[in-house]
């Protein structure tokens, strides 16, 4: 049997983002219908990551590729779910689990958020254009810097005044991110979310827009765009070439 693909999401008490992530892989069966795709979550929405194993061991699979849907290399990615498949390893020895690497910064993610931007009503050539790349943000300085890094790579291609990134739940703030892109000379500001999904982080952000530029646009989630269906699934072909996935396949 082609090893199942098992998308393993963040999850939220807001419901829009379980569906967001549904469309997401909904997006990605209909890429490859002869895919065995399942979604799960590693918390507060369901079906969990454990449930989402355990039936795939108890259709008799004997491996399987695992693809978090993280932008960021963070606890999730790096303790939690490598910590859930070892106990899945654990329950399950005939099942050969693979996780593959987060979505990270990829260059087709960076892509599918200027479609984003370009899709609220901007044009790649308007010098007027300001871009609040809007973020989770970290407690480490390191993973800042990595998404700030987004930035440049964002405004490249295009005649955008700037690009500027803001954290949810750090400094810089929307209100520094704006201030900035206006000083630049940026009269319409456009907030893009690098968020697969939305909900309460992205609220906070829009309601700190609201406050202090009320007239800006508001881009999607980069949600279930061909461009992450193509990362999604060049992560599973990777996992598939793996030595111990190969020799199960």
């Amino acid at each position: 049997m082609t090893p199942p693909l098992i998308l393993v999401a963040h999850g939220s008490r807001d419901p829009r983002s379980a569906r967001a992530m549904a469309a997401a892989a909904a997006a990605i069966r209909g890429a490859r219908p002869d895919l065995d795709v399942r979604l799960c979550f590693l918390d507060l929405s369901a079906p969990s990551v454990d449930q989402v194993i355990d039936t795939v061991a108890a259709e008799g699979h004997s491996s399987a590729v695992v693809v978090p849907l993280l932008l960021g290399s963070a606890f999730h990615a790096r303790v939690d779910l490598p910590g859930l498949l070892a106990a899945a390893r654990s329950r399950h020895p005939g099942l050969d689990l693979v996780q593959t690497d987060v979505l990270g910064d990829d260059d087709r993610l960076i892509s599918a958020v200027r479609d984003r931007v370009a899709a609220a009503g901007v044009t790649m050539d308007d010098p007027g254009v300001g871009v609040v790349l809007a973020a989770v943000g970290s407690s480490r300085a390191d993973a800042n810097a990595r998404t700030t890094a987004i930035a440049p790579r964002l405004l490249a291609g295009t005649a955008w005044s700037g690009v500027e990134v803001c954290f949810a739940t750090t400094e810089p703030t929307v209100s520094q991110a704006v201030s900035r892109l206006r000083a630049d000379g940026a009269r319409q500001i456009v907030i893009a979310p690098w968020f697969l999904a939305p909900g309460l982080l992205t609220d906070r952000i829009d309601a700190a827009a609201d406050e202090v530029a009320p007239g800006a646009l508001r881009a999607d989630v980069i949600g279930d765009h061909a461009l992450l269906v193509e990362v999604v699934l060049d992560r599973y072909r990777a996992g598939i070439g793996s030595a111990t996935i190969a020799r199960a396949a």
